[in-house]
């Protein structure tokens, strides 16, 4: 069975105001002294001042991101999704233990709901891409939930990029949780997608088929020198250059920890169900990079609200018509790994309650006030609701 990992990234927001806060640097400092030495490779046992080197350790930390405002947690790799859940709640605890510390709160969110200004993390790469990307780097504060799925080989990596491509704007529109921009209604379920296509490698790619033409694409792009290195590539899907996954990194992070689960569970689903298709030799779907792209602009704008466009017709057609196939087109993965009944249930509560994003209009049109959607937020990512 496949492991799965996953890294979120939160946001530190003011306890009074909800303002993003600059105190990542103290909020890691207090989650290190927290922590117990690392005595083997469970979630709550390694440390958490991100001070290990991908190789040794896989997964398992507190981190700095770009901006002072946020920080990313990681969990070791796991094939239980429930033991998964333990861990990304696990780590959430541990974050908002240290921020609180910090005078924080934490949110999951895929952007601030309320107007923030730039504070770089200080680290000579950052300050490089702040000379080099300018506004894209300095405006770029938001939260994604990446999904690492383990794979065999870089070749069955890459034949399950070329074969999921279709299907990565439906997770987009579950998941969707940023609907907000500098204060405003960006109009959009997930404001966050529309962000990160700044970047010059971000979003959809072309069919692959080999390996080796994957490693030449990227090699291309950093000799290019628009780009330093390999983690600069941020494609929806893309192998991990750490580790022998594929990283799944299309999805909003989730203000609630089952939706983080969720987008896991169909993630290895479809990684399982596209190497079965690879190995036996089944084309990947027909699908260009410009028609992908308007499929997930689509799912950005209206998350699961509207329409999606159905990755094997190109048809537009009702959301919960789009989630239903994705479900069905992986459910013998899904049943395979045990996995299928909290898929079901999951995406029910999801289509019965609304996502992220419909959750976050909800409130402001209860009380008027942004700083109760992040209120709100901080609950539901401390998992304090009944």
């Amino acid at each position: 069975m496949r492991t799965v990992g996953v890294e979120e990234e939160l946001l530190l927001v003011d306890a009074e105001s909800g303002r993003p806060l600059s105190v990542a640097a103290r909020t890691l400092q207090y989650a290190a002294e927290a922590a117990e030495p690392a005595e083997d490779a469970g979630d709550a046992s390694i440390a958490a001042s991100g001070e290990f080197a991908p190789d040794e350790v896989p997964g398992g930390s507190i981190e700095h991101e770009l901006q002072q405002q946020q920080i990313e947690t990681d969990t070791v790799p796991h094939t239980d999704m429930a033991a998964l859940g333990e861990g990304v709640r696990a780590w959430r605890d541990q974050a908002i233990t240290a921020a609180r510390r910090a005078g924080a709160r934490v949110i999951a969110s895929g952007t601030s709901p309320l107007p923030v200004e730039a504070a770089i993390v200080g680290k000579p790469r950052y300050l490089q891409m702040v000379e080099h990307f300018g506004l894209t780097t300095t405006e770029q504060l938001t939260g994604a939930c990446h999904v690492h799925v383990s794979v065999e080989s870089d070749d069955e990596g890459v034949g399950v990029i070329d074969r999921i491509r279709g299907w990565l704007p439906v997770l987009l529109a579950l998941s969707a949780n940023s609907p907000f921009w500098q204060g405003e209604d960006t109009k959009y379920a997930s404001f966050r997608s529309q962000a990160i296509m700044r970047w010059p490698t971000a979003g959809p790619t072309e069919r692959f088929d080999t390996a080796e033409s994957y490693h030449s694409l990227v090699s291309a792009m950093i000799a290019s020198g628009v780009i330093f290195d390999k983690g600069m590539i941020y494609f929806d899907a893309r192998l991990s250059h750490h580790y022998p996954t594929v990283e799944i990194r299309v999805a909003d992070v989730c203000a609630d920890a089952a939706d983080t689960v969720l987008i896991a569970a169909l993630c290895r689903g479809l990684v399982d169900t596209a190497a079965a298709e690879w190995r036996a030799g089944e084309e990947p779907l027909a699908l260009s990079v410009a028609m992908l792209r308007v499929m997930s602009w689509q799912a950005g704008r209206f998350g699961i609200e509207g329409n999606l466009i159905d990755p094997q017709t190109l048809a537009a057609r009702p959301a919960r018509e789009i989630v239903a196939d994705l479900v069905d087109h992986i459910r013998p993965a899904l049943r395979e790994n045990g996995d299928e009944e909290l898929v079901e249930r999951q995406i029910a509560q999801i289509l019965e309650r609304g996502n992220g994003a419909m959750r976050q209009r909800t409130m402001l049109e209860k009380t008027g006030q942004l700083s109760d959607v992040v209120a709100d937020l901080a609950t539901a990512t401390a998992g304090l609701e009944g």
